[in-house]
C-alpha cells in the first residue's frame, strides 16, 4: 500500500449549507434508533417471561442494530460538520468491518428466527428440548462468529493492496469501494468476496425462505385456529426479511453496477436504506405486533415518569 495516510468522502464537499438540514435528520434518526432499540433490550432483559428463544433473538436484532449504527452514524454527523472529510485507513478499515457484519450478523439472527418459528410450528410437543437458551447462545455465537471470520480476511487482503487513488465517493466506508481504488489486480478480493457474499447472505436467506415454505405448508393442513397463530408470529419475521433482503440487493447492485443512470441524492439514499430503516422498522414492528413487548414498553415508560 502507498505511503497514504488517509481517505477522502467526496460526497460532503457538494452539500454546502444543506449539510446543516442533513445532520438535523441524521441526529434525529439516530436518537430514535437508540431509543426504540433501548426500548426493547430493557423490555426483554427485564422481563423475565420473555427469556425465552424468540424473545432473546429479537433482543439479538435490536443489539446488532444498536452495533451497526454506531458505526455509521458518529461518524457522519461528524463528517457533517467538518469542512476537511478525511478518515484513516485504519478507522477506515474498522468502519467497513463493522457496518458489513452488522449486516451478516442481521441474516445470521433471521435465519435463527426462521428456523425457531419452524421448531416451534412443526414440533410443538418437542420444541421447549430442541431449542434450549443453552443450544440457542451457542447457535448465535456459531452464526454471527463465523461471518466475521470471513469479512476478517477481507481486511488484510484489502490492505496489501497498492492505492492509487484516496477518493472514496461514498459516505461511509465499503470493502469493495477500497478495493476499486486500487491499481493492483483485485481478482483474489473479487472471488473471497463473492465467496462470503454466497455464505453470509445468500445461503441464508435460502434457508430462511426454505423453513418459512415449510412453514406455510404445514399451516395449509393445519386448523383456522393454528394458521392464525402461526402467522401472527411469522409475519412480523417475514416484513422485517423482506426488507432488509430489498436494502441490500440495492447496495449491492449500486456498488457493483456503476453504470446505472440514477440521480446521485437518490443513489446515496438507496445505498444507505439497509443502516437506517432496519434499525428504526425492526422494533416498531415488534412492538405493535407482539403483545408482550408493548406492554412491558408501556410499563417501563409508565415508570420512568
Amino acid at each position: 500500500m502507498e505511503n497514504q495516510t488517509y481517505f477522502y468522502f467526496m460526497l460532503f464537499e457538494r452539500l454546502g449549507h444543506m449539510r446543516y438540514a442533513l445532520f438535523s435528520l441524521g441526529f434525529v434518526l439516530y436518537c430514535v434508533i437508540l431509543f426504540l432499540n433501548t426500548l426493547i433490550i430493557l423490555a426483554v432483559c427485564l422481563e423475565r417471561t420473555m427469556h425465552q428463544p424468540m424473545y432473546i433473538l429479537i433482543l439479538c436484532l435490536s443489539i446488532n442494530s444498536v452495533y451497526g449504527t454506531a458505526a455509521f452514524f458518529p461518524r457522519v454527523l461528524t463528517d457533517l460538520l467538518s469542512n476537511t472529510n478525511i478518515i484513516s485507513y485504519e478507522a477506515c478499515f474498522l468502519q467497513s468491518f463493522v457496518i458489513f457484519s452488522y449486516t451478516t450478523n442481521e441474516f445470521a439472527i433471521l435465519m435463527l428466527m426462521a428456523f425457531d418459528r419452524f421448531v416451534a410450528i412443526s414440533k410443538p410437543l418437542e420444541y421447549h428440548n430442541i431449542i434450549t437458551l443453552r443450544v440457542l447462545t451457542a447457535l448465535i455465537f456459531m452464526h454471527c462468529t463465523f461471518p466475521m471470520f470471513c469479512l476478517g480476511i477481507s481486511v488484510p487482503l484489502t490492505s496489501r493492496l497498492k492505492i492509487c487513488n484516496n477518493k472514496l465517493w461514498k459516505v461511509y466506508c465499503h470493502n469493495y469501494e477500497i478495493v476499486k481504488l486500487s491499481c493492483a489486480n483485485g481478482l483474489i478480493n473479487n472471488i473471497w468476496g463473492i465467496f462470503t457474499l454466497i455464505v453470509t447472505c445468500v445461503v441464508p436467506f435460502i434457508l430462511i425462505l426454505y423453513s418459512y415454505v415449510r412453514i406455510l405448508i404445514i399451516c395449509h393442513r393445519s386448523s383456522s385456529k393454528f394458521k392464525s397463530k402461526a402467522f401472527q408470529t411469522c409475519i412480523p419475521h417475514i416484513v422485517i426479511l423482506l426488507n432488509f433482503s430489498v436494502a441490500i440487493v440495492s447496495e449491492i447492485t449500486l456498488s457493483r453496477f456503476e453504470n446505472l443512470e440514477m440521480p446521485l441524492g437518490l443513489s446515496v439514499l438507496i445505498s444507505l436504506e439497509f443502516i437506517v430503516l432496519p434499525p428504526i422498522l425492526n422494533p416498531l414492528i415488534y412492538a405493535l405486533n407482539f403483545t408482550d413487548i408493548r406492554k412491558k414498553i408501556i410499563s417501563l415508560m409508565k415508570t420512568s415518569r
